[in-house]
């Protein structure tokens, strides 16, 4: 369920593009734009917006019949239920958000905000077409059912949406050590999209990074080793009508190969076969970890081995 929040701050994502743009080309940072890139981006942005309308309506009745059968009525006067209902709702995007990458029936409709091989404003708008049809938005039910008004949880929506725009960027490195520590940063997320095999399956956070901090997903960002970003196996090309679709076309090829294993390829984790001949993330990581002497023998282990994610 959307609010005109999005719509309001539109024209405030593409001026900022174009500021990273010019500061880019006159070398004031270092981040990178390719042309191509861009554009996909920016229609991959566009293309969501239409797509969502599909979906909408289900999303706001079914949100709406939920909230009718509400247990409590918590009204959107109280200052402590924005309070509250910034909390919870940051929680549930957590868990939506490492659902989309854990499993393939919801990385399919998530990949494609990853597949970007640069890092920068652009990328935050290469949203997803399919989100609506694979039942994400069932997650935010519950909320209604506890009382919280629907309008109150589009605009916590709509309002974590937005503070995600500015952290797709390499313009900023880091910010002081307390803000680091408690929200979602540019350089918390950079590791979330890197293919790093230290790097997958990390950084989940929509606003607060102190979810993935207590749920153990959290990763710092090593300037030893810089993000390198994309999917594991990159698509190669600009094709807007692939990046939306590439993983929904593998898994249906994949079922009509094998239907035996319907089940594995559609809830297993990405890269999952029953044969081992792909990679999940957690096998990327386990062999990368092997690699690492320290890492090997028991200290000093970073990241503690986790479902898959990035095909």
């Amino acid at each position: 369920m959307k609010i005109d929040l999005i719509t309001l701050a539109t024209p405030f994502f593409i001026l900022a593009v174009i500021l990273e743009i010019v500061l880019a080309r006159f070398a004031r940072t270092t981040t990178h734009y390719e042309a191509k890139d861009t554009m996909t981006s920016l229609g991959m942005g566009l293309g969501s917006q239409v797509f969502g309308l599909l979906t909408a309506g289900l999303v706001i009745a079914a949100t709406l019949w939920v909230w009718q059968h509400r247990i409590f009525t918590i009204p959107m006067t109280a200052w402590w239920a924005w309070v509250a209902i910034f909390f919870l709702e940051d929680l549930v995007y957590y868990w939506f958000h490492r659902l989309s990458h854990e499993r393939r029936f919801w990385w399919a409709a998530h990949v494609n905000h990853h597949s970007s091989q640069h890092y920068n404003l652009s990328t935050a708008l290469r949203q997803t077409w399919t989100g609506g049809v694979n039942g994400s938005w069932l997650l935010w039910l519950p909320l209604a059912f506890v009382g919280f008004p629907p309008p109150m949880i589009a605009i916590e929506k709509s309002v974590s949406l937005i503070y995600q725009f500015w952290i797709h960027t390499e313009a900023i490195r880091r910010l002081p050590t307390p803000l680091e520590y408690v929200l979602n940063t540019p350089s918390h997320h950079r590791v979330h999209h890197a293919r790093n095999p230290r790097y997958l399956d990390s950084n989940y956070a929509g606003i607060l990074i102190v979810w993935d901090r207590m749920f153990g997903t959290f990763v710092a960002e090593d300037e030893a080793e810089p993000p390198r970003y994309g999917i594991v196996k990159n698509l190669g090309d600009f094709n807007i009508i692939r990046a939306a679709f590439h993983e929904w076309v593998g898994i249906a090829q994949d079922i009509a190969r094998d239907p035996r294993h319907t089940l594995g390829y559609l809830f297993g984790p990405p890269g999952w076969s029953p044969d081992g001949s792909r990679q999940t993330s957690d096998q990327i990581k386990a062999a990368w970890r092997a690699r690492q002497p320290s890492l090997a023998s028991g200290s000093d282990n970073p990241i503690a081995p986790r479902a898959a994610s990035r095909r």
